[in-house]
Parts: C-alpha cells; structure tokens; sequence
C-alpha cells in the first residue's frame, strides 16, 4: 500500500523532476522513510521505492530544493546506510505535488547489497531499560538502526520472508510499527517483542529452564561460581566466564584446549574497559563503531586474572556489548541479587582448537558438551555464522586484524564491472572473495582450514555467498601453494564445474588486495609483503618481499628479499622457534653456541637433528620469510623457544620492545637487494653474551629491521623512480614495526599505503587473488592453456 506524504506547494514556482538512484546498503536501514521526510520538508512532490538493487527516487520542485535534497541524500543519510554511488537525471515533470514510498519491485538480474550486523542503538537501549517500555528487558530488541543484518539474511532482497525471523509472524503492535513509515522500525525486518518474537532459554544437564528472568539469574549464578557458559549470540556461540576469576579462566583454557593465546573479554562499558587496558580517544572510537569490534588496548595489571587472560603479551583485547543480551547479562535482574552481576567477561568463540565456529543449537551441544557447563540458547536461527571482528591501532590509524561481524559483507568497490570470479584465500585465517558486477565481497573470517569440519564450513560459506548473490563464477583463483587444502579444493570445483582454475603467487595478492582496498589498482607500487609463509616463484618459502607492481596489476617483479636461510623441518620449525633461531645462526657463521638460551632450550637429540639438516639441507627449504626471522630472534633472546599458537613468539617479543625505555643500537646492512642477516645475528648475540636486558635488544631488532627495509626501499626507488610503498602481510599486525617502517618511508618522501579495510593478514589475501583473477579475465586471456596458470611475471 503507498504511503503518502504532503507537502506544501502553494507558492508558485517553476518545476523541474529528477530521478535518482542510490546503491549501497540503503536497504533495511530506513532510507526510503528519511527520503521521504527530506523531500516533505523541502516541499518536493514525487515518489521513492526499492527494487533489487538500489532505491530509486523520482523529485519534482524548483531546482534549488532539487539540489538540496540531492546533496542531503549523502550527507544526511541515516547511520547505518552505506552509500556507494548516486546516479541522477532529469525527467519531465509529471505534476506530482505529494510525495509516496512506493512498493518495492523486481528488476530482473540485480542484487541488493546486505548490511552487516550492527550493535544495539542508544535508542532501543533505552526501550530495554524502561519498565514502562513494552519490550522492558526483550532480549532482542532492534529497530531500523540496529540489530541483525548478515547473520539471519536467507535470500535476498532484505526481507522479513527472507529472515530466519519468518518463523515469528509480528503481533498486531509489531505490524503497526512495522507498516508505519514515520516510526523508527518501518520495515525493520527482525523487529519482535516479548509477544511475538524468539526466546532465550537454559539447558544444564539436559534440564530446559525458560522465562527471561529466570534464565538471567541462573547465568548470573554459574558465572559467580566459576562455571564456564555457552551463550548463543548474533553469529555464533561464545564461550563465557567471569574474566575476574583467574581459576574459571584456567579451567576455560585447559577444556578449550588453548594454554596461551590471549582471551577476548567484554566490557559492560568504557569506564570498566578503562579500568582493565589503557583506552585513549582514537582507542574509545573504535570500541564504540556500530560494529562494536575487538579492539586491542594496552593492558594494566589491575586485574586478578591478567596473567591468565593474556600470558606473555602486552594488550587485552576488548570489546563492548553488542546486542540485549549481552547487556542484559551485565544488568541485575529485578528482585535479585546485584552482587551476583559480572563485571567483566571472557567472550571467546565457541569453539575448540582448529575447528569451527558453532551456530547452530544441536552442534554447540555436541561439540561444546566437553567445554561448557551450561548452555544460553535462543530460537532464532542464524543462517550466516560471523565471528567477531578485531582491530588494532598504530600510530593513531585502525588497523584491521580480522574481519567480520559488523563489516562483512560491505564490498570493496572495483573500478569497473566484470566478471564473476571465485577466489578461495589461504589456508589459515581464512577468508574467500566472490566478485559481482563492480563490487568484491569479502567473506566474513572463517579461520583455519586444517580441519574437516572447517573445511565443511568454508564450502558450506561459498554455497551460501554464491546462492545469495545468484552468480556461477567464471574464474576460480587459488593459492599458488599446492599443498593448501583451499588450493586442493578450487582444483575439486573446477574440474567438477568445468569453470576455469588459476592460482596466484601469495605475496603478489597481499599487494593487489592493498591496492584494491585503496582504489590504486593500475597504479605503480613498491609493495613490501612480510609474513610468514608464502610460496614462492622458485618453490622456496618466501615471507620477505619486495615486488614492483602496476600499472597492469598482473605485471610484478622481485625487486628484494630477505637473505634466504634454512627452514629445518618446516612445520616443525614453525612449532619451535629455537630450531629457527639455530637456523639463522647457522646462515650467519655463527658456531660457538653452546650459551646462548636458544641452545640450551634443545636437548641434544634435537639439536643433533637440526645440525643435521642444516648441514645436509635434508628436510629443510630455503625461506625469505620474515615472520620466521622474529620467530628466531625471539628464542636467540629467550622469549620463547616453542609456540602453542600461530606468531606468539613474534608477538611477545613486541610486546618485549615496546616496554624498553632505549634501542640497543644494532644494524642491518643492506646489499645486492637483500636485507642481509650477519652484522643483525652478531649484535644479538653480543647482546645476549653481554648481559643486555631483552627489552632493547627487541627494540633494536625492530629498529634495525625497519631501518634496513627503508633503505632497500630507497634504493630500489633511485633505480625505479617508483614512489608509492605499500605494506602487506601478516607480520604488519606489529604495530610497533609498523609505526617505524611507516615513519622512516614517509621521512624519504615515499606514499605509504596500510590497510584500513581489509587485514594485512592472509585473511585480505582473497581480495587479492580476486582481482587479480579479473585482471586476467580483462585481459582476454581465456583458453585452455590457462587453465591452473600462475598470473604475473615474477622472477
């Protein structure tokens, strides 16, 4: 049914109409009422609906309210819209002298774009905290400006018949505010009440407890006692406990299986946020975006449970509630106990080790029977798992360290339509990228593939993404590492589906997925890719790259690298940073070693193992890699000589340097293109002999190290003229080394370009697989013998 508005149009004037299209998340956020209202009060007459790819409107009036209203479209546009382009012509006009919301219409081969979901807002906050407000204490009030988005879309458009919310028939009050285009939840489509809408329930034992109030209570109870708590959120299950009780927190550890890697915890608030992690004002703005992230603070050692939250390293992350549940669970319950309320909780994924996030009822009990004592459940399905996003900050800008909940889906713009291509990203932090038209969308962060039940999800993921955008890809893209189970898989689908394979080398898509990211792509660009592991044109382990890419982003060239050493063991290595640390003396000529802590953590098995391979070459690789450098220079130090999860050497020895006071002054010379490792290894070890406090020996690793790329950087500019940097990979998660390295381009007048959109982590690496896949796909370069190419000229 149309809904009209009037405005006033006594005053004579010559008409003009324009019709204007808007594309974006513009869908499910209240666009069409605000356009509505803009046009009343401008005095406009005309009309404005959905269709399945934008919201069109259709304007008529004097051509400076017609101008006013087209600016205010962009700059007045509700919170949670994201406007990608606005596209306006002029029409005749047609005597319109009121303005409608339309019905909404099919156009045949369009999608509309998915909002991510979005934290509670102050206003529904409110409804929640009213006891004269009729959904006083509902565990899932939302409205147009809030609430689930991604996480229960099942088709596509963004309607309530295409929710898991089509369950829950809205009660009469819920369908007047619904139809109502002046109320804040006019076609809000997951809208419900304690009437209407799902419910939260507790399972112990198999024992079913019901009633919002009662449920609350008894959560408040096992978390005061220690009990560890499933809790079903937006995209998944956490698992809970009371962060302030360091014996719940070991007991969470030693049943998830995680012994060491730092725990999120969520705050009720930034004045308890502040108390636990310092949280300073560009800290305080990324904890309250709409996405509500993890965001990771400095810690203080105010906590009980500190040590236990986050062993060995220097930040916390932390995170402030995002639905009314959460909420509900830092809020006393009426007539009941307040001291039984947390003040402070663990909210870890609901998971174990290597596996998948849980999302659905049945699994979270068959999975998380052995972890959690107590399960809070709701009815409402999620149909799109998401786990929460995390964010760091380095020198004042966001850097994103996982991608997820409150940003996935938001595509990344690409500079002209193309064809559909299916990249399927790396193998841990996994993320994958579908392109549809213009537009990249990035899959929100699916973890490590190492297991069969992840495995499992991700195809389940790609089956999803493709079914809602309604595309068959045309060009699936991989890794070029054959040993990668997503490489395995694209492999699988392609000779199943007969669509096209190529894969690409790993540190030419970190760089392609910065560009993209920045909308440089076809511009020139030094790209520095440091990370752990990525396979190389030669079938070594590269990890220490300097490549020239651009204009034609396929084109890229190894301008530098690390100094190769041995990687003995390979993984093994990976597990066991003394082994690498051995290895890097090993490839300085360093032989008197008997001393130093990364020896003496081996026993002599061991150490006769790796003298063996190092010397022989036999089961072992050559690597370039970075990310292995730290990891050696932290045991050489005697930080850590064996990790229980990826890069927790490398992370607690940042969080070693950035607590020094002074640089020990160490250097590293550069030559013939590479960062050479002899003078680094041999102040170490001086260091080291000389009884140099761990802190700035860290501190002057990290200095050295990003003096030394500035400078390979430099030179290769003189022979280049190049001068734009960019930065990529997973070892530019350090803040410290990449606040140095950003100062010292930017200090030689280069253009440095970091991540803000995507991770610089393998969980941005599909973007890059996915436009390099399009790149080919432009080219024209469709045949048969391209079939598992490798794209680019690198050499």
């Amino acid at each position: 049914m149309d809904t009209h508005f009037q405005p006033d149009h006594s005053a004579a004037f010559t008409v003009e109409r324009r019709r204007i299209t808007v594309r974006g998340i513009v869908q499910g956020v209240g666009f069409r009422p605000f356009v509505a209202r803009l046009a009343t009060e401008l005095r406009l007459g005309g009309h404005c609906g959905n269709d399945d790819a934008s919201v069109f409107v259709e304007a008529e009036g004097p051509a400076a309210q017609l101008a006013e209203f087209a600016r205010r479209i962009r700059s007045d546009a509700p919170p949670m819209s994201v406007i990608v382009d606005v596209a306006s012509e002029s029409r005749p006009p047609q005597g319109d002298r009121t303005f409608r919301i339309a019905p909404s219409r099919h156009v045949d081969g369009a999608r509309t774009l998915v909002s991510p979901d979005v934290a509670t807002c102050e206003d529904c906050l409110r409804d929640l905290r009213d006891p004269a407000n009729r959904r006083y204490r509902h565990p899932f009030v939302n409205c147009t400006n809030c609430g689930p988005r991604l996480t229960v879309v099942t088709d596509l458009p963004y309607d309530r018949p295409n929710t898991t919310l089509a369950s829950f028939p809205l009660c009469p009050r819920c369908r007047r505010e619904y139809d109502t285009p002046q109320d804040r939840r006019f076609h809000a489509q997951p809208i419900s009440c304690h009437d209407c809408g799902p419910r939260i329930f507790l399972e112990r034992n198999g024992v079913r407890t019901d009633g919002d109030d009662e449920v609350l209570d008894r959560v408040h109870r096992a978390l005061a006692e220690g009990l560890i708590v499933a809790v079903k959120g937006l995209g998944g299950f956490h698992l809970v406990c009371d962060a302030t009780d360091p014996a719940a927190v070991r007991r969470l550890r030693e049943r998830k299986h995680r012994p060491a890697k730092p725990f999120a915890v969520m705050a009720p608030d930034l004045r308890r946020a502040g108390e636990i992690a310092e949280v300073d004002e560009a800290r305080a703005r990324l904890l309250g975006l709409p996405a509500r992230p993890i965001v990771l603070l400095r810690k203080r050692d105010s906590e009980a449970a500190s040590a236990e939250l986050a062993p060995g390293v220097g930040d916390l992350g932390v995170m402030l509630p995002y639905t009314p549940l959460h909420h509900l669970l830092f809020t006393s319950v009426p007539g009941r106990p307040d001291d039984r309320v947390p003040t402070l909780l663990v909210m870890t994924s609901g998971n174990t080790s290597g596996e998948p996030l849980c999302f659905e009822n049945e699994d979270a009990r068959r999975r998380l029977g052995a972890v959690a004592d107590l399960f809070l459940m709701h009815d409402r399905d999620i149909a799109v798992p998401c786990e929460d996003s995390v964010l760091a900050v380095s020198g004042g800008r966001e850097v994103p360290i996982r991608r997820s909940r409150g940003f996935a889906p938001l595509p990344v713009a690409l500079p002209a339509p193309g064809p559909v291509v299916l990249a399927v990203g790396a193998e841990v932090k996994n993320t994958f990228c579908l392109t549809r038209q213009d537009f990249a969308f990035c899959s929100a962060h699916l973890g490590d593939m190492g297991t069969l039940e992840s495995r499992r999800a991700f195809e389940r993921s790609v089956d999803q993404l493709t079914s809602l955008h309604r595309v068959t890809p045309e060009l699936v893209v991989a890794d070029d590492h054959p040993g990668y189970s997503t490489r395995q898989w694209a492999a699988r689908y392609s000779d199943a589906t007969g669509v096209e394979l190529c894969t690409v080398q790993h540190h030419h898509a970190h760089i392609a997925s910065l560009l993209a990211e920045h909308g440089r792509l076809g511009s020139r660009v030094l790209g520095i890719a440091y990370d752990g592991t990525g396979y190389g044109c030669d079938t070594t382990v590269w990890g220490g790259e300097l490549l020239l890419v651009g204009p034609d982003v396929l084109d890229a060239e190894r301008a530098g690298h690390l100094q190769p050493f041995w990687l003995p063991g390979g993984d093994a290595a990976v597990r066991n940073p003394a082994r690498v640390a051995l290895a890097l003396l090993h490839e300085a000529g360093i032989t008197e070693i008997d001393d130093l802590p990364c020896t003496i953590a081996l026993d002599a098995a061991e150490r006769r193992l790796v003298q063996s391979q190092l010397g022989s070459g036999a089961a072992a690789v050559r690597t370039t890699s970075v990310g292995r450098l730290f990891d050696g220079v932290a045991s050489l130090l005697g930080v850590r000589h064996r990790v229980s999860y990826e890069a927790q050497a490398a992370v607690e020895l940042e969080a070693r340097a950035r607590s020094a006071t002074g640089a020990a002054p160490l250097t590293m010379p550069v030559a013939d293109g590479q960062l050479l490792l002899g003078p680094l290894l041999d102040g170490l070890v001086a260091g080291v002999r000389a009884g140099v406090a761990v802190a700035p020996l860290a501190l002057g690793f990290h200095r050295a190290l990003a003096d030394a790329t500035a400078e390979l950087a430099a030179r290769t500019a003189d022979r280049t003229g190049v001068g734009t940097v960019g930065l990529t990979g997973g070892v530019f998660q350090n803040a410290l080394l990449l606040q140095m390295l950003r100062t010292a381009l930017r200090r030689s007048g280069f253009e440095v370009l970091t991540h803000e959109r995507v991770p610089a982590n393998d969980g941005g690496l599909s973007l890059g697989q996915a436009v390099l896949g399009t790149a080919l796909l432009a080219r024209g370069a469709r045949s048969p013998a391209m079939d598992r190419r490798r794209i680019g000229a690198m050499r």
